[in-house]
């Protein structure tokens, strides 16, 4: 059932402290952490808590904590210094699109040109 946690999702074992992460920014619907791998100086997962497959899901049910997700990204994007040079805010939706895992999350990119077109 969208918004209860799953017991097979990666990113829902990280917001029950399951699974270890580097959390750098916590609010009461999302939490934000490093990503595993980084394709950026700055790369840092915003997640809302509670779990939706995806972006579109996760702001059909839930536009505010949606809204949340996004203004956590801006805060992350400023503790991480790249507010003053630019950054990019990402989601994946869809395994065409190269999400991997099925919980909606931003990726927040800087710290590095990030040309226009992407990949």
């Amino acid at each position: 059932m969208a918004g209860e946690p799953q017991a097979d999702c990666l990113f829902c074992k990280i917001v029950a402290g399951d699974v270890p992460a580097t959390i750098v920014h916590e609010t009461a619907t999302t939490v934000a952490f490093r990503d595993i791998n980084p394709q950026a100086p700055t790369h840092v997962l915003v997640i809302p808590r509670a779990h939706y497959p995806d972006a579109a899901t996760l702001a059909a049910a839930e536009p505010a904590v949606a809204a949340d997700v996004l203004s956590a990204a801006a805060e992350v994007a400023a503790q991480e210094k790249a507010d003053s040079t630019g950054y990019r805010i990402v989601f994946n939706t869809g395994a065409g699109a190269g999400q991997t895992v099925f919980h909606a999350h931003a990726h927040v990119l800087g710290g590095r040109g990030l040309n226009w077109p992407p990949g």
